[in-house]
């Protein structure tokens, strides 16, 4: 017997990182003024090891925003909250987390974030878990992520593999621009 149904497919991670990357560059608008991005990195020992802020950096470049820095912090619920809320008050237009969203102790993204949103966005939310868990990403599936809005920032957190962060930056940057353009309307 040369294969089994239970074998597990390899999937290329360039492949799919190249395809995320494309979908996202069509998402944004060519006209639209380039919006900031902030993009938050939850990782103990402070490295980003496995680039997943990098790679939300490229998505978000290419979907035409312009990416300020990417920051890494501890799973701490003050030095997560403080950075998101310093991105808030430099005035970015979308923050990205990525990490600290499972259902481990130290998974505390969202217990930072909740205090910090004005508005919940539930439709991100649910749209990134679903779009996650379609893809095979079972920690997008399980992750407890918010997507809100703080001041005139679109605050959304991530879960921290390769296929969430693709998953939910697809989802994303499909709908960031229009948010931007409601919350910054006067």
């Amino acid at each position: 017997m040369t294969g089994s149904i239970f074998e597990e497919t390899v999937r290329d991670d360039s492949v799919a990182d190249a395809a995320a990357r494309e979908l996202s560059a069509a998402a944004g608008p060519d006209d639209a003024m380039t919006a900031r991005a902030l993009v938050v990195v939850v990782a103990d020992d402070h490295v980003d090891s496995g680039g997943l802020g990098a790679l939300v950096g490229e998505l978000l470049e290419e979907a035409g925003f312009h990416v300020d820095a990417t920051v890494v912090v501890s799973g701490d619920e003050v030095e997560i909250r403080n950075a998101l809320n310093t991105a808030v008050i430099g005035g970015v237009d979308v923050v990205i987390s990525v990490g600290g969203v499972g259902v481990r102790a130290r998974d505390v993204a969202p217990e930072a974030t909740e205090p910090l949103l004005d508005r919940r966005l539930p439709g991100i939310e649910e749209a990134v878990r679903s779009s996650g868990l379609a893809a095979g990403a079972t920690d997008a599936g399980l992750s407890r992520g918010l997507a809100g809005i703080s001041g005139q920032t679109l605050v959304v957190n991530l879960a921290d593999s390769r296929a969430a962060v693709r998953d939910g930056m697809a989802t994303i940057t499909m709908l960031a621009h229009h948010v931007i353009a409601d919350i910054t309307e006067f």
